[in-house]
């Protein structure tokens, strides 16, 4: 695997992020919504580093399953959220690829009424865009790579990998091999 972002790289966006969100929503209760499984690093590091009241909640939503790079039919399950009625509300992701999830979870999460509802991505892949929304919160842009690290995944594996990495073809081979060398034993 490629190393795109070091851990060091890593944490310098996430903390320039959490200074805008924190000038944001200066004197303001903030209720961050993380989006499963991705976002979970990045979550764990923006609450140590938000000098805010924070409410803290998780929402899932995931469009691949198995062995692939490519997108499915999103599947959104709102029940793990908060009460985020009459809220000022964070949606933070991991990626903004084509933007179809962070758009449909932003359409569901309105159902329940915040007061204001903004998103932040870790990661904008570049050149991928198919909605009209943008996320208000950017750390990173990075070109149109399958990557994984920081909470992003491969069949569930490489997401505690401390830095982001491009998935190369020859990556995805040796995962695959690995996997059926420990069905065998």
């Amino acid at each position: 695997m490629r190393t795109l972002l070091s851990q060091e790289e890593l944490h310098a966006g996430v903390c320039r992020m959490a200074d805008q969100i924190a000038a944001c929503y200066q004197g303001k209760q903030l209720t961050i919504v993380g989006v499963l499984t991705g976002s979970v690093v990045l979550v764990a590091d923006l609450i140590r580093l938000l000098d805010l009241p924070i409410r803290v909640g998780v929402i899932q939503a995931s469009s691949y399953r198995g062995a692939t790079t490519i997108r499915g039919e999103l599947s959104i399950n709102s029940e793990l959220m908060l009460d985020i009625s009459g809220r000022d509300v964070l949606l933070v992701d991991d990626i903004f690829d084509t933007g179809h999830t962070l758009h449909k979870v932003i359409q569901r999460m309105r159902e329940f009424e915040p007061t204001s509802l903004r998103s932040a991505v870790l990661l904008h892949k570049q050149g991928r865009q198919e909605v009209d929304i943008r996320p208000d919160f950017i750390a990173f842009q990075i070109p149109d790579e399958f990557v994984v690290g920081f909470g992003l995944d491969y069949e569930d594996m490489y997401r505690n990998l401390p830095y982001l990495a491009a998935l190369e073809p020859a990556d995805i081979a040796d995962h695959a091999q690995m996997i059926a060398e420990a069905k065998l034993n």
